[in-house]
């Protein structure tokens, strides 16, 4: 049985309390978390107050607040209901899905879209989008053989490329997996780097291996790297290559001239999906060196078989503060 809504809010625009039953204490006690400390989170975000009265929680606050924050509760229950676990990730990510932005495209061809729910299928976790903009991008991911997701760091662009990238791959759909990154230094100059040409490039690639890590067992993952499925390369190397039956990546594509962006699309294969994903105000090319990405933006955008993706500071989905420092420096450029 589902979370039952007794007391309707009054108005949006006035201090109200909305009480809401939960049939099952057990999972009650889930939704409320260690201490609370769900509900904890959902109260700071939210600006409301939620007090347990046995087997319900009365939601007090101004009205659309206390609506959000009881429709929030709903969907957490229906979810541990379905025998799925509910952390601060997930309370993120719903009070966000809450908020209406960007209207998504329709075509689902795999079974991890279920109505409006997108899940991402990997061998350590289920990954699930944060904010509808994520949503719309990784429907896009599976649904399109070429596409860009285009924005500030923390919002997911890598990450969740990755992840559908695991996926297609578990599900057979791709027979390896492509990470690919410019190896451009970030404003600073590391000089010679020791050992062979792995040691040299591996602090380049880090982010990727990190992601794979979150989604591959240890050991897994390095038999995958040593047969090949999985290649993790600068993209100087991707040059004269044909990728075919692979999900590729490019990541940090903002750094990647005009010659090598046109370079790497045309690697192209039968059978291949390929994601750019860049952030154009973080570019670390010298200076009168155009970025491939911007290029690749104005030349492709009215290809309908390749996508756009496009994310702000609202989809940051690391540190709070993160947002708002992106938000600061987008202010100051403007």
């Amino acid at each position: 049985m589902t979370a039952t809504v007794l007391t309707p809010p009054a108005s949006l625009d006035t201090l109200t309390e909305i009480l809401v039953e939960f049939p099952d204490n057990f999972l009650l006690i889930e939704l409320c978390g260690e201490y609370d400390r769900n509900l904890t989170e959902i109260e700071q975000k939210l600006t409301v107050q939620i007090l347990r009265r046995g087997n319900q929680l009365a939601v007090i606050g101004e009205g659309l607040a206390a609506k959000e924050a009881a429709e929030a509760l709903q969907a957490l229950y229906a979810r541990l209901e379905a025998g799925r676990e509910v952390g601060p990730g997930d309370i993120d990510r719903q009070l966000r899905m809450n908020k209406p932005e960007a209207p998504t495209r329709d075509g689902n061809q795999f079974e991890m879209f279920r109505g409006d729910t997108v899940e991402i299928k990997t061998r350590k976790k289920m990954v699930e989008p944060r904010t509808e903009a994520q949503k719309a991008y990784v429907q896009n991911l599976f649904n399109h053989e070429l596409a860009f997701g285009i924005g500030p760091a923390g919002t997911g662009k890598t990450y969740l490329a990755v992840a559908v990238g695991v996926s297609m791959f578990i599900e057979g759909a791709v027979d390896k997996i492509i990470l690919s990154r410019p190896a451009v230094e970030a404003g600073e100059k590391l000089g010679y780097l020791p050992g062979d040409m792995k040691d040299k490039v591996d602090p380049y690639m880090q982010p990727l291996y990190d992601a794979l890590n979150d989604f591959l067992p240890g050991k897994q993952l390095q038999k995958m790297m040593e047969e090949k499925t999985i290649e993790i390369a600068p993209l100087a190397f991707m040059r004269g290559r044909t990728l075919s039956n692979a999900f590729v990546v490019l990541d940090e594509a903002q750094n990647a001239t005009s010659m090598q962006m046109k370079m790497f699309l045309t690697r192209l294969g039968e059978g291949s999906r390929m994601v750019i994903t860049g952030d154009r105000s973080q570019i670390d090319l010298p200076r009168g060196v155009s970025s491939g990405l911007h290029d690749a933006e104005r030349l492709l955008k009215t290809i309908p078989k390749i996508s756009f993706n496009y994310f702000t500071s609202k989809d940051v989905v690391r540190h709070p503060l993160v947002a708002a420092i992106i938000e600061a420096y987008e202010a100051d450029e403007a």
